[in-house]
C-alpha cells in the first residue's frame, strides 16, 4: 500500500472533499475518490473522513492507495497499418474505432493488444502492463497516426520530444459552421470538467494548451480544417474547435448531440507525424492518408455544396 499527501490551498477552501481529492489528484477517478472514503483510507490527522466534508485551509489529508492488481494482457493476431518500423519505435496507421489500450469495458481488440502480438517482446515497459510502449494516445473514433517505442531510451527520448515540441502532429478535422478566418490559434487551458468526468473543459484551473489550425476547404455549413498540435492535452482538438463555437463533425460529446452526416464519433485524422530518430537524431515525417469515412463525408459535402 502507498500513501499519498494533498494539503487544501487557500483557493480549494470550503469544497466538498471527494470533488478537491479528484481534482488534486488527476490520476484518480472521483468514483475510485469515493471508494477509498467509503473504505477508510482518506483521513485527517488520522481520523476517517465523510466524501461530502468541507474543505480548510491548510488542513492535511492522506490518502492510502491500495497496490495494483496484477494484470495480464493477451497479444492478439489483429492486422496493423504500419507505416514505419525499425528496431526502436513503431508508426501504426489506426482505424477509427479501435481503443489505443485496455481499459474497463475494452478489455481485448485494442491497439497494444495487436502491438504485443506484433512486436512480441521488444516493447517499452516505461508506462507498465497496460499501456507498453504507448507515448501518446488518440482517441477512439479518432483514426491515424500513434507512435510507440519498443524500448525504454526510445519512450523517454520520445516522451522528451513530446515535451519540447520537436514530436509534432498534424490533424485533419471536419468542423460545424462556415469558418470566416483564414487560419487562426487557440490558446486556452484545458482541465477535467467541474462536474463531468469523463469530459474536459476550458478552465482557468486547466493545463495549458494551444492549437493551431488553419482552413483546407469551405462547404455548406461545414468546413475542413488542418489543426497543428503544440500540446497535447486529452481531446485537444476537440474541446478548442467546440470552445470556438465550430465542434468537430460526428462529436457528441463536445458538439451536437444527434448523429449527423451518419457520423456517431468525431470526423478526426490523424494525418501526419514527425519526429527525431530516438537513436540517430535523423528526422522522421510519416503521412497516413485520409480514410474512407473521411473521403466519404468531403465527397457527400462537395455534393450539398454544389
Amino acid at each position: 500500500m502507498s500513501m499519498t499527501t494533498r494539503t487544501v490551498t487557500a483557493e480549494a477552501g470550503g469544497r466538498r472533499l471527494d470533488a478537491f481529492l479528484a481534482e488534486a489528484c488527476p490520476d484518480l477517478s472521483r468514483s475510485l475518490i469515493q471508494r477509498l472514503i467509503e473504505e477508510a483510507r482518506v483521513t485527517r490527522d488520522g481520523r476517517a473522513v465523510k466524501k461530502s466534508d468541507k474543505t480548510a485551509p491548510g488542513a492535511v489529508y492522506q490518502v492510502a492507495l491500495p497496490e495494483p492488481e496484477t494484470v495480464q494482457v493477451a497479444a492478439e493476431a489483429i492486422p496493423l497499418d504500419v507505416v514505419y518500423e525499425d528496431e526502436d519505435v513503431i508508426v501504426v496507421n489506426k482505424p477509427r474505432g479501435m481503443v489505443v489500450h485496455p481499459a474497463p469495458g475494452h478489455p481485448d481488440g485494442t491497439l497494444v493488444n495487436a502491438l504485443l502480438h506484433h512486436c512480441g517482446g521488444s516493447l517499452s515497459g516505461i508506462n507498465g502492463v497496460i499501456r507498453p510502449g504507448i507515448v501518446h494516445r488518440i482517441d477512439k473514433d479518432t483514426s491515424g497516426l500513434i507512435i510507440a517505442a519498443k524500448n525504454d531510451a526510445a519512450h523517454r527520448a520520445l516522451a522528451a520530444q513530446l515535451k519540447d515540441h520537436t514530436l509534432a502532429r498534424e490533424y485533419d478535422a471536419v468542423v460545424v459552421g462556415r469558418v470566416r478566418e483564414d487560419s487562426g490559434t487557440v490558446s486556452a487551458p484545458i482541465g477535467r470538467h467541474p462536474t463531468d468526468r469523463k469530459r474536459q473543459a476550458v478552465t482557468e484551473k486547466g493545463r495549458p494548451a494551444v492549437t493551431h489550425w488553419r482552413v483546407v476547404a469551405r462547404y455548406r455549413g461545414y468546413t475542413h480544417v488542418r489543426c497543428a498540435l503544440e500540446t497535447g492535452r486529452t481531446h485537444q482538438i476537440r474541446v478548442h474547435m467546440a470552445h470556438i463555437g465550430h465542434p468537430v463533425l460526428g462529436d457528441l460529446v463536445y458538439g451536437m448531440k444527434r448523429v449527423d452526416k451518419g457520423l456517431a464519433g468525431q470526423c478526426l485524422h490523424a494525418r501526419q507525424l514527425r519526429f527525431l530518430h530516438p537513436r540517430t537524431g535523423e528526422p522522421v515525417v510519416c503521412e497516413a492518408p485520409l480514410p474512407d469515412y473521411f473521403k466519404s463525408v468531403l465527397a457527400r459535402l462537395e455534393d450539398e455544396t454544389g
